[in-house]
């Protein structure tokens, strides 16, 4: 009889927390995802961090002025711009592309508790220009924020591409133009940009009962200025290394470098900027920015200190300091169209 039950318990939990149901994969086992290098933590560990935390206090930035608003349309090179937190500007080939849009003041189910916002985006959601494509890595609150793809659907009616399982919760959110995929799937964007999504070293939830029930990942967009790799939330893993050898050498790497204390619980999860520093030379980046930081305030680590840190492995790996940038918020990084030989 005790199977019986779990079955039901099991389909019971299935339609309460959506998540994805189709084909098995190397890291899907017909219910729920998982990395290649399992993250075990219980709530013991979560409750052993919270009551051992270091509250380093995190100022709130109320006056801001942002740089002026991007371009319209970028056809020839390739433009990058930070707006906030995962949340990037991709402007190449003619399209716009955004990453993981977070607008909102609180990365949350809740409009009055749960993660605040620490300072403005660095472009306001009314100066975007038309939204093309919007990637989104994972599932979780400061990735995939409800009222941001509300906003953009409204405006825009832009086409998502997501890992397996994201579309689900996109739909519920009103968005109707969905791809999603698996790691290593391709996706044309148009004639001259495509899109791969890439692994990534994770973990999804956005309820009591979905967890890892989507699976999160990375991108990897080919423009015509060469390749921009959107990391997502990643611990450090051997995919970098995989993702070097199957697909290239990026033009620009754009690398999570905070919400990485403490190290004991976080490591699994989110690199820290030394793990970055890390990530660039395996990818062997020309450039890479650093993302996912000072935006929130999700760890225990100061609201400045990722950028220090990064200043510290940096010197450390003997790289220019243009090799790997902090960026101010709103900050755009203009790149010019690959040369094409002659005669």
């Amino acid at each position: 009889m005790k199977q019986p039950l779990l079955t039901l318990t099991n389909r019971v939990v299935d339609r309460i927390a959506g998540g994805y149901r189709g084909r098995v994969s190397d890291h899907f086992d017909s219910r729920r995802f998982h990395n290649a290098r399992p993250i075990t933590h219980s709530a013991g560990d979560l409750l052993r961090w919270w009551r051992n935390r270091e509250n380093h206090p995190w100022q709130r930035i109320e006056q801001f002025v942002p740089p002026p608003a991007p371009p319209q349309r970028v056809e020839k090179g390739l433009r990058v711009t930070w707006i906030n937190h995962a949340t990037v500007l991709i402007q190449a080939g003619g399209l716009n592309l955004l990453t993981d849009p977070i607008f909102s003041e609180r990365a949350s189910p809740l409009s009055w508790a749960g993660p605040r916002r620490y300072h403005p985006p660095g472009v306001a959601f009314d100066d975007l220009p038309p939204i093309d494509i919007v990637a989104i890595s994972h599932a979780h609150y400061d990735h995939l924020d409800r009222a941001s793809v509300a906003r953009l659907v409204a405006r825009f009616d832009p086409h998502f591409v997501v890992p397996l399982g994201v579309d689900g919760y996109l739909a519920r959110f009103g968005a109707q133009r969905i791809t999603c995929g698996d790691w290593w799937q391709d996706v044309e964007l148009n004639d001259r940009l495509r899109l791969t999504i890439t692994p990534a070293q994770h973990w999804s939830r956005r309820g009591l009962l979905d967890r890892n029930r989507s699976l999160w990942a990375g991108f990897w967009f080919d423009t015509p200025a060469g390749a921009v790799y959107f990391a997502g939330d990643t611990g450090m893993g051997p995919h970098f290394g995989t993702i070097r050898e199957r697909l290239g050498a990026p033009r620009v790497a754009l690398l999570p470098i905070g919400a990485y204390e403490p190290r004991w619980f976080m490591a699994p999860q989110h690199m820290n900027p030394a793990d970055a520093v890390d990530a660039h030379q395996q990818l062997s980046a020309q450039q890479s920015v650093g993302i996912h930081f000072a935006t929130f305030k999700l760890t225990d680590e100061g609201q400045a200190e990722p950028a220090r840190a990064l200043a510290r492995a940096r010197d450390a790996a003997g790289l220019n300091t243009d090799r790997f940038i902090v960026p101010t918020f709103g900050q755009a990084f203009v790149i010019a169209p690959v040369a094409h030989k002659t005669g």
